[in-house]
């Protein structure tokens, strides 16, 4: 058995990793950071793109002190224009290089033709959600397919916090679990399943907290039981006019609620503690962690 099977294999018993962002390299590659506190580490695929330099030497390090997860922001997979063949060629070079657990991307598009014209693309830099219909099904999973074809591996693709959504052809109209099971099913590939943003997504809809974990319960509770390979936990912003999917606080109790019941749906999949703004201490981060892990055992003895 090759070391990243051995370490696929480990990652199906419940394991929890945790964003490794530029304030903690250090800490990670002098080894303050260890299997003990962390069973791997996720980091954001275009961050490493460069054919070499600092930032991919850092990467490689961090590879031979823990696992390393890949989580994309820039594929695009409901593009209606199509994938951009650079970016992923690159990320299949980052891929053949790291090695890593787990490759991941959303469902949302990213790019789009500018005043109408194919030969000026813009990326909005941003995750734009997608309708919920199967023409947009269709789409996504072929990109899909095309990105497992290229990367000879499967991919996990995560739910979207949306702050606006498409009004969808009642004919063709799906749900979002429904969207989620079909693509799984038909693609091959599994679901990156963000508590967090589902609850985002109800308090938006004026849910207050316990009421929106309520929602994301039953939310959950649509998703089939093999579809979903890995959950991602992160901190919200609540402002008095929306919530901010921000990953920038500590993982809120209505979003551990959720998790729990995902625990308990979907047995002891590896999970993820995201920090991307106002990244605290890296005892504040590891805390998390570590809750995850508590209620992980509790509920998978």
């Amino acid at each position: 058995m090759s070391g990243s099977t051995r370490l696929l294999v480990k990652m199906k018993h419940g394991t929890v990793g945790m964003g490794w962002r530029q304030p903690h390299y250090d800490a990670v590659l002098a080894g303050e950071v260890g299997a003990s506190d962390v069973d791997f580490l996720e980091v954001h695929s275009e961050n490493f793109f460069a054919e070499g330099g600092a930032s991919l030497q850092v990467l490689l390090a961090g590879r031979e002190r823990l696992p390393l997860s890949l989580h994309g922001v820039g594929l695009g997979l409901g593009s209606a224009c199509g994938l951009d063949p650079w970016h992923l060629d690159r990320l299949a070079d980052l891929v053949e290089r790291v090695d890593p657990l787990l490759v991941s991307d959303h469902a949302a598009f990213t790019r789009a033709p500018w005043n109408g014209a194919q030969q000026g693309l813009m990326h909005a830099a941003d995750l734009l959600p997608i309708p919920f219909d199967r023409v947009s099904l269709d789409l996504m999973i072929g990109h899909v397919q095309q990105v497992q074809e290229r990367l000879r591996r499967p991919i996990l693709v995560e739910n979207l916090s949306a702050y606006l959504a498409w009004q969808a052809d009642g004919a063709s109209a799906l749900s979002e679990p429904e969207f989620f099971n079909e693509l799984c099913r038909r693609s091959g590939c599994r679901m990156l399943l963000d508590v967090n943003n589902l609850v985002v997504n109800a308090r938006n809809s004026g849910a207050p907290p316990d009421e929106a974990a309520r929602r994301a319960i039953a939310w959950v509770q649509e998703i089939a039981v093999d579809a979903v390979g890995e959950i991602h936990l992160a901190g919200h912003l609540e402002l008095p006019d929306v919530v901010i999917d921000d990953h920038g606080s500590r993982v809120s109790e209505a979003v551990w609620q959720v998790y729990r019941a995902a625990i308990e749906r979907f047995g002891p999949v590896p999970s993820l503690v995201e920090w991307d703004n106002d990244i605290p201490d890296l005892s504040v981060l590891l805390g998390e962690v570590a809750r995850a892990r508590q209620e992980m055992r509790i509920l998978c003895p």
